[in-house]
């Protein structure tokens, strides 16, 4: 962040601010694009596009400002050249429109994420995106073309993902070894859904199904399967440990979370390739945290001596997450440094695959992340292609061919998805170079 804010500072001295297209304007993109206008030296956000373009003039109203409606790329291009704010419904015309440096994606979508995220590759942009769904399903792939592009790809510092990236890299500079990277969270239980999130999710302006996927264990699923694909790691089982301290009451008094090690240190191993989990009920919540192997006698004195323990597992925290407040942070590091917060290594480690969330018959389709019928979970690779697991991200919108009990992963014989789709497209693609697999999607 010292180097960051110093070279902001002198984009905004030199009057050649960074120019950003941010696609999506919902909870997250509202308060991005807030950020930005306000609080970023040396930053400038030039449009944003929405399929309800009122939300998109909204991100700017919040600011004092009022958009121009644009329809087509050459409008968009036209007023970012005149110095003038734009919004549109077409992402792609966003996407591709000269004159932008860094595309934010935030819609939490998959289908109109890739074609937008693509679109933003294949014109020379850089892409910062807070879709843990989109790159757990289709990251590496794009992170290819992204690649071959010459562009950055990369989720966004501020969500946990990237906040334990953050720490990773700070455990490994250290000359610790980083053994597994953890999500501490309030409460998980698989069958909630937008009927029992409602009132929280109207508290706070957010959709209950979004909600209902961070209760369900979707999302943090996503979350610790990208981590594990920017870092090589892996799961210790299907769904994670996940040791659970808040004996099913989220408003029990909680563990510090260095005293979670003692469940985790079985599966640990100072070889290995490390692995992705979460713990339920420790503090400081809702951080992020990494244990950290070190056993040299010197060094453990050492850290000994700085109140981590006698070792040979440390416990490294980050007690807070701040989301849309540090995306800026993000855009700044592609943009000036070409460095990525978060971005897959080489292939997908670990996916997250679709589980009956109830008892399904023949004919129902399955709706939403967090929705009524599937909740995810995170599982290795070898495992999911072993058993032809069906990955949530490409379940969406699909047919249950045959009736499947509750808590049965789905497989793709179990139903049928869209045709024609992108998103079926890319995954056939990264399993092609990845795993020489035969076309699933």
């Amino acid at each position: 962040m010292i180097i960051i804010d110093t070279a902001l500072a002198k984009r905004e001295e030199d009057r050649n601010p960074i120019r950003v297209g941010m696609i999506g304007a919902g909870f997250q993109g509202k308060g991005i694009g807030l950020q930005i206008l306000t609080a970023t030296p040396g930053m400038t956000l030039c449009a944003v596009a929405n399929r309800h373009v009122d939300a998109a003039i909204k991100v700017f109203n919040q600011a004092g400002i009022e958009p121009k409606r644009c329809d087509t790329t050459l409008e968009i291009e036209s007023a970012i050249a005149q110095g003038r704010y734009a919004v549109t419904q077409d992402a792609n015309a966003l996407a591709s429109a000269e004159g932008l440096d860094v595309i934010i994606e935030v819609t939490g979508s998959i289908e109109y994420a890739a074609l937008a995220v693509l679109s933003a590759i294949n014109h020379g942009k850089h892409v910062v995106q807070m879709n843990a769904e989109l790159d757990g399903t289709i990251g590496p792939i794009l992170k290819k073309k992204a690649d071959q592009a010459g562009v950055i790809y990369t989720f966004s510092d501020g969500d946990q993902p990237g906040v334990q990236l953050n720490l990773y890299r700070f455990v490994q500079g250290l000359g610790v070894k980083p053994v597994l990277c953890g999500n501490i969270k309030g409460l998980h239980d698989p069958y909630r859904n937008p009927q029992t999130q409602q009132a929280f999710a109207e508290r706070w302006g957010q959709k209950p199904a979004m909600v209902a996927s961070f209760a369900d264990g979707t999302k943090i699923s996503f979350e610790q399967a990208i981590v594990a694909n920017g870092t090589g790691m892996r799961v210790a089982r299907r769904g994670m440990l996940g040791p659970d301290f808040s004996g099913g009451d989220p408003s029990a008094p909680q563990i510090p979370i260095e005293e979670t090690i003692k469940s985790f240190e079985p599966y640990l191993s100072p070889t290995g390739a490390g692995l992705v989990d979460y713990v339920v009920g420790a503090r400081p919540g809702p951080g992020v945290f990494v244990i950290g192997h070190q056993d040299d006698p010197i060094k453990q004195h050492y850290l000994e001596l700085y109140k981590l323990g006698k070792g040979p597992y440390y416990c490294f925290y980050t007690p807070y997450h701040l989301c849309h407040f540090e995306v800026p942070t993000s855009v700044a590091r592609a943009a000036l440094f070409n460095d990525p917060v978060l971005t897959p290594r080489q292939g997908p480690e670990v996916g997250v695959i679709a589980i009956a969330k109830k008892d399904l018959d023949k004919g129902e389709c399955i709706g939403e992340f967090g929705g009524f019928e599937a909740y995810g979970v995170a599982e290795n690779m070898d495992v999911i292609r072993a058993q032809r697991l069906l990955p949530i991200g490409l379940a969406l919108g699909g047919i249950v061919k045959h009736p499947i009990k509750k808590d049965t992963p789905l497989t793709f014989d179990d139903v049928r998805l869209p045709e024609n789709r992108i998103v079926n497209r890319l995954y056939n693609e990264q399993e092609r170079l990845y795993a020489n697999s035969p076309t699933l999607a």
